[in-house]
This record gives structure tokens, sequence and C-alpha cells, in this order.
């Protein structure tokens, strides 16, 4: 991802001071980050800006032929392209950027610099290190529509939240065989949600809340530590100094088989976003970063005219169900249906 920030000394002091992100390269206005076991020249790029958004969501595709069947699909759709053989960004090749159907600035790639990868190095792993970019969370207002341009790339669906309506809320989407590279979530859009780390051990994540609470930095801390409900892993979501989401996520499941079958939520399941069953708070629901267009632009935001996860779920999850079926609260010390107060008192 290549995330623009406005105060490029404090983003440096968030993504590798505190979260031990390495450094490959920099200057005075961008700087290019890897992980322990990345060993391309980076998977996250800060550059400075004017205004905080996200300026690229990129893919490494898998041959340098798949960059011009790239160019060519989204010339078909009728999208804004530009090619760069040189690339856009230090060291990553031949690249095409595309202002994709849903309004975001998608970008394919393959050539790239190799760089050392560290995940022998033990005697520079910190105890809340960061190995590998996980996924996106893309922020949209139809996820239907979503859903169908992400299986035209080859994208497939591992689990989704709906109503029995037929309203479809969020939807995770992957390529690679765990439960996703990126997810659609209902909401007013084109925005980024939250870009994701995977660390190895709840242990990584929970010593990044002993630091963050030690830096007294616990603002910072959103949501978490917690367990979805979907794709099962163990989370923390944090916020940059622009506001950026990142999360930090490990232990989900494997997803590769080809009959993989799809995990189907209700809305109202009051552990599909925490499995412990905690309120969501509301930014979570409502808050992210702008998308750029190919001239650097912020995208216009459009509303979502279907309901909202959170309108639909009191208080942000305060009102949720945990057993649909327990309508009197059977369960000795619970209020019918398991519903937990949330934060809307």
């Amino acid at each position: 991802m290549e995330l623009v920030v406005t105060d490029l000394a404090a983003s440096r002091a968030f993504y590798v001071d505190l979260l031990g992100l390495i450094v490959t390269e920099e200057d005075e206005n961008a700087i290019y980050l890897r992980t322990m076991e990345e060993f391309i020249h980076h998977n996250l790029v800060l550059r400075q800006g004017p205004v905080a958004a996200v300026a690229a969501f990129s893919y490494r595709v898998r041959t340098p032929e798949d960059v011009d069947r790239a160019e060519a699909w989204y010339a078909e759709l009728g999208c804004r392209t530009e090619r760069r053989k040189d690339g856009f960004v230090r060291g990553v090749g031949d690249s095409v950027r595309v202002e994709d159907p849903l309004g975001f600035p998608y970008e394919f790639f393959f050539e790239v610099e190799h760089v050392e990868r560290l995940a022998w190095r033990y005697d520079l792993y910190g105890p809340g290190a960061l190995v590998r970019l996980d996924h996106f969370n893309q922020v949209t207002p139809d996820v239907p529509r979503a859903c169908r341009y992400l299986e035209d790339l080859g994208f497939r669906i591992t689990e989704d939240i709906s109503d029995s309506d037929g309203v479809e809320y969020a939807a995770w989407m992957r390529r690679k065989p765990t439960v996703h590279d990126t997810a659609m979530t209902g909401g007013n859009g084109p925005r980024m949600h939250h870009i994701a780390f995977a660390t190895h051990e709840k242990h990584n994540i929970i010593s990044i809340c002993d630091t963050m609470g030690a830096l007294r930095m616990s603002d910072r801390i959103e949501r978490g530590p917690g367990r979805h409900g979907v794709s099962n892993a163990f989370y923390l979501y944090i916020l940059d100094p622009d506001g950026h989401r990142v999360e930090i996520y490990t232990q989900d499941y494997y997803t590769g088989d080809p009959d993989n079958p799809v995990v189907r939520w209700d809305v109202h399941d009051n552990q599909r976003r925490d499995w412990w069953g905690n309120p969501v708070v509301p930014s979570w629901y409502t808050e992210a970063s702008l998308v750029l267009d190919l001239d650097g632009n912020p995208k216009p935001v459009v509303d979502r005219e279907e309901p909202s996860e959170m309108a639909v779920t009191i208080g942000a999850d305060g009102f949720s169900w945990t057993r649909a079926d327990d309508a009197g609260g059977a369960r000795r010390g619970e209020a019918p249906q398991g519903f937990k107060l949330g934060n809307q008192l």
C-alpha cells in the first residue's frame, strides 16, 4: 500500500519505532518499509502529502504479461489507467495503476527489487514483530457489486455478513489460501477501512498493547485485543498519527481447498465481529481513510443507500444476540439472547 501521511516524522515513529517495520530506503519525502519475512523492496510506502489518504492498493501478479492483461482488462471496462515502465515507486518496475469500477486506486506489478529476507534474523525480532502484509479492508456502498467485480478478477468469497432480507453488509475475499486478501465492508465510500499486518502469535499483539500503554499511547488503541468470529483471527486495531487504521492480525485458517465452504454470518449475531461478544466501538464502523485518484485528488465519498451494520445493531453491537433461539434468557446471569450492553449508555 502507498499511504499518504501529513507528518512523515510522526508516521516514522509510529511504524518504525513502535511497530518495528524495517526501513528499506527513505528520503525527505517517502519511507519504504517492509515486514520481517518480506523479500521484495517494500510492502508499505509512507509518502508526505497534504491530505492523509491511500494512493494505491497494490497487488503483485504472477508474470510480466499479467501487467499487460491488467491494463487491457481495465481499459475494456472503461476505467482510467496509467502505465509506467519504470514503476511509480522505488523497488518496483513496470506497473499499471487504475481507478477501478468502485473508485479505488489499484496497482498491478511483477518486476521487483529483492532485498534481504529477515525471517532468520531473530536478533532483530522484537516481541511484537510483524511478519507479513496480510490484507486490506475497503469501504464501499454496494457490497454485492464489489463482490461481482472482485470475482471477475479471480477472488473468491470466504465469509460474509448478511441478514434475512438479503442485505449484504460485508464480504471477505481471497486470492492466497487464507481468509482474505481484501474485504469489502458496506459503508460510505470508496474509503480504506484498514491495512492489516500479520504476526506469528497472540502474545505479539499483547506486547504491542503493553508498549502503547507504557508510552501513554493507549488512546490510539481503537479496538481489541480480541478474537474475531469472522476469520477466527486474533486482532488488534490501532490508529496511526493521521488516523489511518492498522490491524495486527494472527491465526486465521487455511482456505486453499477448491471446495472450501463459504461461512455466512447473521448481522445480528453478537459474535460475528468479536467472538467473545464484546461491543464494537462506533468509530470502527464510521471512520475510514480517503482514497486518491490517479492525479492525487481525494475521491468523492458516496453514501451507502442500504442499511448500515451499526444501524441495525443498536449501539454498535450493544443489543445483538449470541443465541438466536434463547428468547427467554435461559442462561444464568444473562439477559435474553445473551444481550450485552454496548457503548450507548
